[in-house]
C-alpha cells in the first residue's frame, strides 16, 4: 500500500495542474472501495486552485469543490497526454486544457475518488486523523503522552492513524530498528529517551524516501510512471533471515495485527518488565 512519502511524491507531481482547468470526466469504473459519485461530472469547467495531502489522502481544491483521493492497496495517479490510450484499470480521468489527463489506476479497486463540495477536513475519512509526522506538532512528547495508556505493541501504535498519519508497515519496521526498539514492546513501558529516538527516526526515514521517490515494492510508480528508489536503502523491510546490517545475526519475522513486521533480536532486544 501507497504509504505517506509515496502520496506525498504522487501530490508534488501533480503540481502542473494548478491553475488548469478541467474539461471533460470520464469514470470508466465507478466500483472502487467507495463509489465514484456521479457528481464528479460537475467538477467540469473548475479550475484546480491547491493540491495538499492529509494522511494518505490528496485534496484536489478547484474552484467548485474538493476532489479527496486515496490510492488504496496499488492505486496510482498519473499524468498522461490526453491521446494516450487508456490501460485496462484506468477507472477515473479528468482531462485538463492543457491538454494532459489526470488518471486513476487502480487494479485492486480499494482506492477512493470522491467529490465534495463542503469542507474536505471535516469529512468522516479525514476528520478524526492524527498528527502529520512532518510537522511541528509531531513531537517525542507528543507520542509519549499518547502512549502512558496504551498497552499495545509500539508498532501498532505508530501505525494508528488517529495517533500518527502515513507511518505505514514498511517505515514502521525501519523505524523501530534505527531506534533499537522491539516491534512488540508495549507502548507505555517505553520512557521518553526511547520515544526521543523513536521520533527522531520516523521523521527522517520519511523524509529520506520522499527525497527518493518513495519506495516501489510492486505496484507504486508517481505521477510520471517512475518508480520510487528508497527500496534501495531499507535496512530491514523484506529482508527476513538475511544478516543484520549491524551485528549480522538472522533479521527475524513476526506477525503484528497481520502484517510482516522484521526485526533484529540482537540490535532490538525483547522488553522484559
Amino acid at each position: 500500500m501507497p504509504e505517506l512519502p509515496e502520496v506525498e511524491t504522487t501530490k508534488q507531481g501533480l503540481l502542473p495542474l494548478l491553475n488548469q482547468t478541467v474539461i471533460a470526466v470520464d469514470i470508466r469504473q465507478p466500483s472502487l472501495r467507495q463509489p465514484v459519485p456521479t457528481q464528479l461530472h460537475d467538477i467540469c469547467d473548475a479550475t484546480c486552485l491547491e493540491l495538499s495531502r492529509r494522511g494518505k489522502y490528496i485534496i484536489l481544491k478547484t474552484s467548485k469543490g474538493f476532489a479527496i483521493i486515496h490510492l488504496g492497496m496499488s492505486g496510482s495517479l498519473r499524468l498522461t497526454q490526453q491521446a494516450e490510450p487508456y490501460r485496462k484499470h484506468d477507472h477515473v480521468i479528468l482531462t485538463f486544457n492543457n491538454g494532459q489527463s489526470l488518471r486513476f489506476h487502480d487494479p485492486r479497486r480499494f482506492g477512493v475518488f470522491l467529490w465534495l463540495t463542503s469542507d474536505p477536513f471535516a469529512h468522516p475519512l479525514i476528520a478524526s486523523l492524527g498528527v502529520e509526522p512532518l510537522e511541528d506538532s509531531f513531537t517525542a512528547d507528543y507520542l509519549f503522552k499518547k502512549s502512558r495508556t496504551k498497552k499495545i505493541a509500539i508498532k501498532k501504535f505508530i501505525m494508528d492513524s488517529h495517533i500518527v498519519v502515513g507511518v505505514g508497515n514498511i517505515y514502521a519496521n525501519e523505524a523501530l530498528f534505527a531506534a533499537k526498539i522491539h516491534p512488540l514492546t508495549p507502548s507505555n513501558q517505553l520512557n521518553i529517551a526511547d520515544y526521543q529516538r523513536l521520533h527522531h527516526h520516523i521523521y527522517h526515514i520519511l523524509q529520506a524516501a520522499i527525497i527518493r521517490g518513495g519506495t516501489t515494492l510492486r505496484d507504486f510508480v508517481n505521477s510520471q510512471g517512475e518508480m520510487g528508489y528508497f527500496q534501495q536503502e531499507l535496512m530491514v523491510y523484506g529482508k527476513e533471515g538475511k544478516p543484520c546490517i549491524i551485528c549480522q545475526s538472522p533479521l527475524q519475522l513476526v506477525r503484528i495485527n497481520n502484517r510482516s513486521t522484521i526485526y533484529c533480536s540482537q540490535c532490538q532486544p525483547a522488553f522484559c518488565s
